[in-house]
């Protein structure tokens, strides 16, 4: 179980690294860009994002961490058992739901408006501030996920 554990937080360690980068430098770098060309490469983001290995690791997670607590409900105790169900609890609230209800629609209207350079320019301003805010959780979320499951592992 404490290989298990350890290898569920260095991955999740490296979602939540993917996060931090968004919310650290590459919001800000689009944000700064020329009119428009921030909201366009934000366009290009997402749409390739479905197609990377941090798609794969996010999604994956889903099911794997909720797996993880029921390893944990059922082969530990104590301690270990309560951090990596929270860990979980942390990852199915703070990063997928998050980005389900709120990342993913602000990522698809942003989408449909980018077919004319009037629609983005309004709601990219408003859009990159919320977008951040957003994922600041999910950093936060990601980041006590993979502390939890790694501190599991030594307790386990």
């Amino acid at each position: 179980m404490d290989i298990l554990l350890t290898a569920a937080g260095l991955l999740m360690a490296l979602v939540a690294g993917v996060f931090l980068s968004f919310s650290d430098f590459v919001m800000r770098g689009l944000a700064e860009a020329p009119e428009g060309h921030g909201a366009a490469g934000m366009v290009g983001l997402n749409r390739t994002v479905y197609r990377s290995a941090f798609m794969g690791l996010l999604m994956g997670f889903a099911p794997g961490s909720l797996a993880l607590a029921a390893l944990a409900l059922w082969h530990l105790d104590g301690a270990a058992r309560v951090v990596v169900v929270a860990g979980t609890g942390a990852y199915i609230l703070g990063v997928m739901a998050v980005t389900g209800l709120g990342n993913v629609p602000m990522n698809t209207r942003l989408d449909d408006l980018s077919r004319s350079a009037e629609g983005t320019s309004g709601y990219w301003p408003g859009y990159a501030a919320r977008w951040t805010r957003l994922n600041h959780l999910r950093v936060a979320a990601s980041t006590f996920a993979a502390a939890a499951w790694l501190m599991a592992a030594q307790l386990a």
